[in-house]
């Protein structure tokens, strides 16, 4: 997305959040293009016999956006992150919910179950991390989000957050130690689980 058209989405945002519903076809026909390369990158980090498809994870994330119209939007890169926040938080319901019971050869059954079961609560777990801190360091959870769930590079990052390279590559130091330090606590007191 060029310059302009990232400045019209800004626009065209603050305009849909103060109740002007006739800019919302332009808006998201802007914005469907990079939330459906945002659900692709998001979806390429999941198990390949996933049941849900990258269309159907920017559809419901959509909605849910659409839902949201009244939330105070301060620019294109805010609305972005809500939207990858959104699909992280859809991809870990759906995996909350996904039933137990798939059909799987039964040799290395038990294995094969205590990874995934190891996996979704490492999910979980950094889930909740991230929550916790977008409470203490919003910035940080940005740049997590669009570095890591993204896929955005350092110069994408940088600029979709309107920040310098440089401070957004401490602010990423900074959140990926928080994250680490975080994570080895909860495993220290489960017991070695995350």
């Amino acid at each position: 997305m060029g310059p302009q058209a990232a400045g019209d989405v800004t626009t065209l945002l603050r305009a849909w959040s103060s109740g002007d519903r006739s800019v919302e076809e332009r808006l998201f026909s802007l914005v469907l293009p990079d939330l459906h390369k945002l659900a692709q990158y998001m979806m390429g980090g999941e198990r390949q016999d996933h049941s849900l498809q990258a269309t159907a994870l920017m559809n419901e994330a959509y909605f849910r956006l659409v839902n949201a119209r009244e939330r105070d939007w301060e620019n294109r890169r805010h609305f972005f992150a809500i939207a990858a926040r959104t699909m992280r938080r859809l991809l870990i319901d759906h995996a909350r919910g996904r039933p137990k019971g798939a059909k799987l050869p039964i040799e290395g059954l038990e294995e094969m179950l205590r990874g995934r079961d190891a996996q979704l609560e490492t999910a979980v777990a950094i889930n909740s991390l991230l929550d916790e801190l977008d409470g203490k360091h919003p910035d940080w959870c940005s740049v997590v989000e669009l570095k890591f769930f993204a896929g955005f590079t350092d110069d994408e990052t940088a600029e979709a957050l309107g920040i310098p390279l440089r401070t957004m590559q401490r602010q990423f130091s900074d959140a990926r130690r928080w994250l680490y330090q975080k994570l080895e606590a909860r495993r220290r007191s489960d017991g070695g689980a995350p």
